[in-house]
């Protein structure tokens, strides 16, 4: 397959020779059009001639008309008006009032029977004054008549010159157009090669620096050195740009990798140990028994991780469907309230319901009781005993904002920008004895939200509690549909999710 830079050249060749050759057809048509008004004039000066030579004739005093003794014979021109019309070249002819010949110039007569009699019937019938094409065997001719009056008749004379000279490619000016226009296209061609050549230069060094990243680890480095150009800057610039995402997914999922591992290594290091004491001889029922519970809780958190796992490949696929349907947030918030209530009971904590309005969204209930229940859960789990979680539901305009807020141990500054990502958790929490969650659960309230087309945000202070706010979009206002199939997680801060700064 051909190069741009042969293509172009190419196009360029095909271009310029279309031009040379219009050109070249413009200056012959308009050097013909020239010749050919030069010898309508030159035809014309003869028809006037001729006229002259008639009157100077008659301004002599003699008879135009050659006086004969035999009547039956033809008139002809008096020898005087044909000394005058001999001087005269190329095709002349004189009529009387009759429309008889009386002088036909030497071309004339040498022409053959058949076209001399077409030459003196065109003559006999041309308009006065105007140029005619006349077609002979073996010529074409441009023929004036005019009449000349006299006293006693009208003389009809004519005058006609040969077009054989006038051709659309004359033979001076097609040797020079044979030996230019390949010429021209020689060192075109090489002028175009070299300035595609240069032209091209940039995107040889662009394509270089693509080729140089061939891996995950060389996403770190950007395209830009030598480029020049606006159109190459912009390509550059979206190119860097699609490289840095890649690196940040190829960063995820690394990171994903090796957090999923660590995850599951744990559990299943347990579950192992837990196995092979309840298998080994002599072991008593009571610690088979503790083996094989502690090992089925191995198993229920590996189960709720991998459907955690399960859920976000779904939604990342987009075959993660939510059905839209109304949903009354108002008993649906009640509901979570309660089941809030009992897990604060064992953590000792205070769970309290603040004013809850009565709205209605388009959405999946089944997944907005997930969300509530996670944030919820979260706001519970990292709340020491003694503390308090309220859930509150208002409408404000055309959103129904739900706020879920505790006092519990906030988040730094630094760790809010990253508390929707998978897996991540604060070292601080990561420690905790009672083992925290695997940081999957505000992933998932992330793609719920942004499913339904609403923003999650949190506003936290370290030491003074977290508030999580969750606005969706009221049935019925603009924005409320959807199609069933949506992204599952966005970066936090991106999209319709917008991250709100601490206090």
């Amino acid at each position: 397959m051909a190069s741009i830079k042969s293509r172009l050249t190419l196009a360029y060749l095909a271009v310029l020779l279309g031009a040379l050759v219009a050109l070249v057809l413009v200056v012959l048509v308009a050097r013909r059009d020239a010749l050919l008004r030069q010898l309508e004039g030159r035809v014309q000066a003869e028809a006037e001639q001729v006229v002259r030579a008639v009157n100077l004739a008659r301004n002599a005093g003699t008879d135009p008309l050659r006086t004969v003794a035999d009547p039956l014979a033809a008139p002809t021109v008096s020898r005087r008006m044909e000394a005058f019309l001999s001087l005269l070249d190329g095709y002349v002819l004189v009529q009387d009032s009759a429309r008889f010949d009386i002088y036909a110039s030497p071309a004339v007569q040498a022409l053959g029977v058949g076209d001399r009699d077409r030459f003196s019937n065109t003559v006999r019938e041309a308009a006065l004054g105007t140029v005619a094409p006349l077609a002979l065997r073996g010529d074409e001719l441009l023929l004036v008549v005019r009449e000349v009056p006299l006293e006693f008749a009208r003389y009809r004379v004519a005058a006609a010159i040969s077009r054989r000279g006038i051709a659309l490619v004359p033979s001076e000016l097609l040797g020079p157009v044979l030996v230019m226009v390949p010429l021209l296209l020689l060192v075109a061609a090489l002028f175009a090669w070299q300035i595609a050549g240069q032209a091209f230069q940039p995107v040889d060094r662009l394509i270089d620096q693509l080729e140089a990243i061939t891996d995950g680890r060389s996403l770190h480095r950007r395209l830009g050195a030598g480029i020049a150009g606006e159109e190459l800057e912009r390509l550059a610039a979206t190119l860097n740009a699609m490289i840095e995402r890649l690196e940040t997914s190829f960063a995820g999922l690394r990171r994903f990798t090796a957090d999923a591992s660590h995850e599951l290594k744990t559990p299943l290091a347990v579950l192992r140990a837990d196995v092979e004491r309840a298998m080994s001889p002599g072991v008593r029922p009571a610690e088979r028994a503790m083996a094989l519970e502690e090992a089925l809780q191995q198993v229920t958190r590996m189960a709720a991780l991998v459907e955690s796992l399960l859920t976000l490949a779904r939604a990342d696929e987009g075959r993660f469907e939510v059905f839209r349907e109304p949903v009354a947030l108002e008993p649906l918030v009640r509901e979570v309230v309660e089941t809030a209530r009992l897990l604060g009971e064992e953590a000792g904590l205070e769970v309290e319901a603040g004013p809850l309005e009565r709205v209605e969204v388009l959405g999946d209930q089944v997944r907005l009781r997930q969300l509530f229940l996670n944030l919820v859960s979260n706001a519970i789990k990292y709340t020491p005993r003694g503390g308090a979680v309220e859930i509150a539901l208002a409408q404000v305009e055309d959103r129904a904002v739900v706020t879920v807020r505790d006092t519990g141990i906030g988040i730094a500054a630094g760790d809010l920008p990253f508390i929707f990502e998978r897996f991540w958790r604060a070292d601080r929490v990561r420690t905790r004895a009672d083992g925290g969650g695997v940081g999957l659960g505000l992933a998932i309230c992330k793609w719920i939200v942004q499913a339904h087309s609403g923003a999650l945000g949190v506003q936290s202070r370290l030491g003074r509690g977290s508030t999580f706010t969750v606005t969706l979009p009221l049935a019925g206002a603009p924005g409320s549909g959807m199609t069933g199939e949506y992204p599952a997680v966005v970066e936090a801060g991106g999209g319709s999710g917008e991250m709100l700064t601490p206090d």
